[in-house]
């Protein structure tokens, strides 16, 4: 870590009591050594980072940190607090702070930083001699590792290994190796969900004493893991919804496989039940290339793991094909929003198209965004069949999905598609082959092959009768009134909210968005439900994190302001924090209110063209205001129902020294 923190980056004494103030005195100290360019510029950037989560840490450490344009080079400040200032963390106030700084694009440095420093803090000399020094030019040298923790004769040998540093050798040492693991995660979006399960498997891995290294499958692509550290690991960790990439790398390892959810909910259990299988020797059946994945069970082909491994597949089809259903779907609502919905399109827009009329500006961003969401269905088949058998799946996939737009089949004859695709190409490179044809078996034979045999089953076997399906659910969306258009606004609703941007969530705005590749008016009240609904969670927490405040943490209450801005722009994983936090009275609350406010919507006959929610496609919604009033009435439902049974259940207590002396409450919960 050498140059990245100096002796004026140290403050010894820091007098701040609140994170916010914590960072700006360490930010100060930044822009003194023209470290950071714009100081409340920095901060922003810094608070949005901590509103996605907090960044406390067990042991008394806060490690605020952030990417922003606003820094000029890779920087690191630490301060030591006597009163504690509160990260987050679950075992309370962080009297060590260390506030990270990167250059905006700057992925390498911002997570060397981290994982280097990350590495540090495990050691407990470490942090004593932090602790207890008195200088801050030792201090920013033991960060920069130029001087070890207070050595002793016992605890640092004069002379380290050859090939390794003595830090490292002092605590890990030979005779005790610690137990070593290597993670995957990636959820449908790859935003939250991602972050949220390596952050919780890394803390969890530190309170066992584990040895974990996390690889985020996001959807700012990913990092792969240095092949010697999964050689080196004793387990694996796959928290995910989506298909693992290049999951050969990991094969002759005891794996535990799981969905996403899990990596946040339950890590500690995640990490001992990959204990578990070392000791016992399990080993996973992963073949390079292969799509198929073994729980490690011994089993393979029980109902509920192939249902685990279709709910992948799916969802893997699903992750790919929102970029498309966003970008497209929304320039066709802009082209709405400009130029009305009875907008004449241009043969050939390039023909037609006047730079001073804004019928011609509408056409074109029409055009566009239909031709991108021409691409929806058979993004959706490929990427099913990729997540099945990877790269050789991806033709037969494509050929299906677009087949299925040729006989109008649709969003399920994609979804079919998608599937036999996959099943196809499994089949075939189950198939004993010849060594002369190895080489050529993914990129000629399995595409050649598998695309015929898909080809025919769509157009002459499954494609009709799927076609023939989706007109009748047509037909039934557009006749949905009365009671069945609020059955259906519920479920929907109930989705939306139950695991908050999960498999579920997912279904419901999956089918909601396939109405939009051919919008009927059933279709498109099916849009505007399940976008209001999944606005529901967020808007309904931070509404009772204001009314009543003694009933959540300082931390809930700070995640509850930003979930305002989330929950008005649909971002529904705003919720998940405090779902987390206590599911048993948030999770149905929300759900309540989810169910209400799509029942209304439906009742209302709001609609909606965008794929999208949030106040800005307010323009773009029929019965706008009917529509915010179904938000607002499932908002308040949720809200209520929260404070009702946190209220009843709550247990106050004072003691000295405690949470009530800094206006603090201990909320007991029992399930």
């Amino acid at each position: 870590m050498s140059e990245l923190i100096t002796a004026d980056l140290v403050d010894l004494d820091l007098s701040a009591t609140t994170k916010d103030a914590a960072a700006r005195s360490l930010a100060e100290r930044m822009v003194a050594a023209h470290r950071v360019t714009d100081l409340d510029g920095f901060l922003a950037d810094v608070a949005a980072r901590e509103a996605q989560m907090p960044t406390g840490l067990d042991g008394g450490i806060g490690i605020p940190h952030c990417r922003s344009e606003h820094v000029s080079a890779p920087t690191l400040a630490f301060g030591r607090s006597a009163a504690g200032i509160d990260f987050g963390a679950a075992d309370g106030p962080a009297d060590l702070i260390f506030l990270i700084a990167a250059p905006a694009g700057a992925d390498d440095d911002h997570l060397t930083i981290l994982s280097g420093l990350a590495r540090r803090l495990m050691d407990p000399e470490f942090t004593a001699a932090l602790r207890a020094g008195t200088e801050p030019a030792a201090a920013a040298a033991l960060i920069r590792g130029e001087e070890p923790a207070e050595p002793t004769a016992e605890q640092e040998p004069e002379h380290a290994e050859p090939g390794r540093d003595a830090g490292a050798e002092a605590a890990e040492p030979a005779a005790d190796a610690p137990f070593r693991v290597v993670a995957v995660t990636s959820c449908p979006t790859g935003i939250a969900h991602t972050y949220m399960a390596a952050e919780s498997l890394a803390a969890a891995g530190h309170d066992q004493g584990v040895e974990i290294t996390v690889e985020t499958q996001g959807s700012a692509g990913f990092t792969k893991l240095d092949p010697a550290v999964i050689a080196a690991a004793d387990a694996v960790i796959w928290a995910h919804d989506v298909e693992v990439r290049e999951k050969g790398r990991f094969r002759g390892k005891p794996l535990v496989d799981v969905g996403v959810k899990a990596g946040i909910n339950r890590p500690a259990e995640l990490i001992a039940e990959a204990r578990r299988k070392a000791e016992r020797g399990e080993v996973a059946a992963v073949a390079a290339g292969d799509g198929a994945t073994d729980a490690g069970d011994g089993s393979g082909t029980d109902h509920a793991h192939f249902g685990v491994r279709l709910r992948t597949y799916l969802m893997s089809g699903v992750s790919y094909m929102v970029p498309f259903v966003a970008a497209g779907g929304l320039l066709i609502a802009l082209s709405f929003a400009i130029g009305g919905y009875e907008i004449a399109s241009a043969t050939s827009v390039a023909d037609h198209f006047v730079w001073g009329e804004a019928d011609s500006w509408a056409a074109l961003l029409n055009q566009i965004g239909s031709a991108a969401f021409g691409f929806l269905v058979p993004v959706l088949a490929g990427y099913i069949a990729y997540g099945m058998a990877d790269r050789p799946a991806l033709v037969p996939g494509f050929v299906g999905g677009a087949i299925a737009l040729t006989v109008n089949a649709g969003f399920l004859g994609g979804l079919v598609a998608g599937l036999l695709a996959g099943a196809v190409v499994m089949a075939i490179q189950r198939a004993p082959v010849h060594a002369t044809l190895r080489g050529i078996m993914p990129v000629l034979v399995i595409p050649l092959i598998a695309s015929a045999v898909v080809g025919f089953l769509m157009f002459i076997v499954v494609g009709k009768p799927i076609a023939s399906l989706q007109n009748a659910l047509t037909d039934w969306l557009n006749g949905l009134s009365g009671s069945n258009a609020v059955i259906l606004g519920v479920v929907l609703g109930l989705m939306m909210c139950f695991d908050m941007g999960g498999p579920l969530n997912k279904v419901a705005y999956a089918f909601a968005v396939g109405g939009l590749a051919d919008p009927t008016p059933g279709s498109l009240k099916v849009m505007a439900a399940v976008m209001a609904a999944g606005m529901v969670p967020p808007l309904a927490m931070a509404l009772a994190t204001t009314v009543r405040k003694k009933l959540f943490t300082k931390t809930e209450r700070e995640n509850g302001r930003a979930a305002w801005v989330l929950g008005a722009s649909f971002i529904t994983e705003g919720a998940i924090p405090f779902a987390a936090a206590d599911p048993l009275r948030v999770i149905p609350s929300v759900m309540a209110g989810g169910a209400v406010t799509g029942a209304l919507s439906m009742a209302f006959g709001a609609t909606l063209r965008a794929p999208h929610g949030g106040v800005f496609v307010v323009p773009l919604i029929g019965e706008p205001f009917l529509y915010l009033l179904a938000v607002a009435a499932g908002t308040l439902v949720a809200a209520a129902l929260v404070v009702l049974l946190k209220g009843a259940r709550r247990t106050t207590s004072a003691p000295a020294g405690g949470p009530a002396a800094s206006g603090e409450s201990r909320v007991a919960v029992t399930a």
